[in-house]
């Protein structure tokens, strides 16, 4: 490793400024960090600011109304002053895989900045040519370890070390191999899936109970970090890791749950935003749970369509040049279907199992079990449909999506109405969106509004981030309700920029375009689109 970086940055005036602009600490008890010793920290907040109000009681909240509001680059400022204590980014050390890590002491509750700490685990792919680097990019790719992931699959972000030192940031809960930083819940989080195979009301509250397991076990090994598992800390993360580095802007590139925490920050810090390309993020816009499973179903009713164009095109495809949506409509009149000696298809595995296959890169296996059922070996489709018991430890995934997003879960009898009406707008597969993300948060305690809820940002300045918009992406598209974005359409589905990087597509359209904003500041025009780069490799 070159010379060891140690950058010391002054955090009490940071500290209590972020205090004085975000939700005050008070309610609940929690373990202080290190000792046997209480902290009080809680969400009696006080409405502030721009960011909407929710009700009901955030995370660890003995009542009230829970508020999270937007402070305008509190954390950016309050870095610059001075103060007593000091907040230290340690030296930068060889880690393997050509990554040098660092960790960042944080507040678990930037509200209560006295409280309970934390700590972030970052690693540095430094750039090729140190002297030429335009700085730090930090990336976040979302679901699970963003170092892990990237110690296993580094062609994901390699090549923007051509310009950039890539500085790799956990979020709160998450940590590279063997790190102290990596939360592992003894009680794994069921699988949603197994409730699109038993529909009814006693298996809506086995997994509720399951899933009340696993928010337990996740809160015990979380101790008093478990309230700040939210993207409204980790922008605050975000903010002091620019801060540690010396940049006077952040340069971001967040994918799948990363693009939540990039939204997050766009609003907190619109002062400090600099260049962003998020891509494939749930739809943390809409505040209306129906509305945004509404546009999932629409979405996957979509992606349906788009496989049978795939395989229409594609010579050799097991289907030919029939009509898969059609193939499916016979399948689902021909159940049961015939699986093997004593094994029949019932309409909801058919469905569930062509549910599943709807991923992009299961076509190809999904076109060949189509095939076989209809030739009347269903045994390969009704696989597909296959959930196995995960196995623990668990990761706090799950409850972060829920700390930002779900309020109370409907009942069984409401999924069922909901499902009726979804199945007007996604008659023959979307509507099976409704179960699967209604059942993320079922089981947790109820009357619990999310401590950073979705809501529709308000107008913003400052430089433009860059939004990708997967044609085959699952997700609600929020882009166009954060204001100060441009979007870059594509035709292909989530996390598009991150696989091409896997599968060696280094010129394409997509990432072409997103370099040339990162690096250069210039977006694509208005209405630009990319085309299918990645479906037209299977």
């Amino acid at each position: 490793m070159g010379k060891a970086q140690r950058v010391t940055i002054l955090a009490t005036a940071a500290l209590a400024a972020a205090a004085a602009v975000s939700p005050a600490a008070g309610g609940a008890s929690l373990k202080a960090a290190g000792g046997g010793a209480h902290a009080e920290s809680g969400r009696a907040h006080a409405e502030s600011g721009r960011a909407p109000v929710a009700s009901g009681r955030a995370p660890g909240a003995s009542g009230g109304r829970a508020v999270r509001t937007a402070a305008r680059g509190s954390t950016a400022r309050a870095f610059g002053g001075g103060g007593a204590a000091a907040l230290s980014l340690p030296p930068w050390l060889d880690c393997g895989d050509g990554l040098q890590c660092a960790k960042l002491p944080v507040p678990v509750d930037w509200s209560a900045p006295d409280g309970p700490r934390t700590e972030i685990d970052l690693a540095r792919m430094p750039a090729r040519d140190p002297g030429r680097t335009l700085g730090a990019l930090m990336v976040n790719l979302g679901d699970g370890s963003t170092i892990q992931a990237v110690r296993a699959r580094p062609d994901t972000v390699s090549e923007l070390t051509r310009w950039f030192d890539v500085v790799l940031v956990e979020a709160r809960g998450f940590g590279d191999r063997g790190s102290a930083a990596m939360l592992a819940c003894p009680v794994a989080q069921p699988d949603p899936r197994r409730l699109l195979l038993a529909p009814g009301e006693r298996a809506w509250r086995r997994y509720a109970r399951d899933n009340a397991a696993y928010d337990d076990s996740c809160r015990a090994a979380a101790g008093p970090a478990y309230d700040g598992l939210a993207s409204w800390q980790v922008a605050h993360d975000l903010d002091a890791v620019r801060a540690a580095l010396g940049e006077p802007r952040l340069r971001y590139l967040g994918s799948s749950y990363g693009a939540v925490y990039g939204k997050a920050y766009l609003e907190l810090f619109p002062d400090t935003a600099g260049r962003m390309y998020l891509e494939g993020g749930p739809d943390h816009t809409e505040a209306g749970l129906e509305r945004r499973v509404t546009a999932q179903a629409r979405a996957a009713e979509r992606r349906l369509f788009a496989f049978r164009d795939w395989c229409r095109a594609r010579r050799g495809c097991p289907l030919g040049h029939d009509d898969a949506v059609a193939v499916l409509a016979d399948l689902r009149r021909r159940t049961p279907l015939n699986a093997g000696p004593g094994h029949l298809v019932k309409t909801r595995r058919l469905l569930a199992a062509v549910y599943a296959g709807l991923v992009p890169e299961r076509w190809p296996q999904l076109a060949q079990a189509m095939s076989a059922a209809r030739e009347g070996d269903a045994a390969a489709l009704a696989a597909m449909a296959d959930v196995a018991a995960p196995a623990p430890p668990g990761t706090v995934t799950g409850i972060l999506y829920c700390h930002d997003f779900v309020p109370d879960v409907p009942s069984d009898p409401l999924v069922h109405a909901m499902e009726a009406r979804l199945r007007k707008v996604a008659p023959r597969i979307g509507w099976l969106a409704a179960r699967q993300e209604l059942a993320r948060c079922l089981g947790l305690p109820r009357g619990v509004a999310p401590s950073w809820p979705p809501h529709a940002p308000g107008p913003r300045n400052g430089p433009r981030a860059l939004v990708g918009i997967g044609r085959l992406d699952v997700a609600a598209h929020p882009a166009p309700r954060i204001p100060g974005t441009r979007v870059l359409w594509h035709g292909d589905g989530s996390g598009a920029y991150l696989l091409q990087g896997v599968s060696r597509l280094r010129a394409t359209c997509l990432r072409t375009r997103v370099h040339n904003y990162l690096v250069n500041g210039v977006l694509p025009e208005r209405g630009a689109s990319c085309p299918a780069e990645l479906t037209a490799t299977l």
